[in-house]
C-alpha cells in the first residue's frame, strides 16, 4: 500500500498549480466472474423473494 502513495505527485491545496503528471488511475478491486451456479442460485432467492412479498398479500387478502 505504501508504495501507491509513493506513486502520486506532490499537490499542495494551496498552490492553484495542478501537479506535473496526472496521478495514477484509482484502482479497485477486480471484478471477479461469476459461475453459472451463481447466477441460477441468485435468480432463484430473487424469485423466492418477489413471491413472498407480491405472493402472501395477495394469499391473506
Amino acid at each position: 500500500m505504501a508504495d501507491d502513495h509513493d506513486d502520486r505527485p506532490a499537490y499542495d491545496p494551496s498552490d492553484p498549480t495542478p501537479p506535473e503528471r496526472e496521478p495514477p488511475y484509482r484502482q479497485t478491486a477486480p471484478q471477479t466472474a461469476f459461475t453459472n451456479t451463481q447466477v441460477t442460485v441468485g435468480f432463484l432467492v430473487s424469485l423466492i423473494g418477489l413471491a413472498v412479498i407480491f405472493g402472501l398479500p395477495l394469499v391473506l387478502a
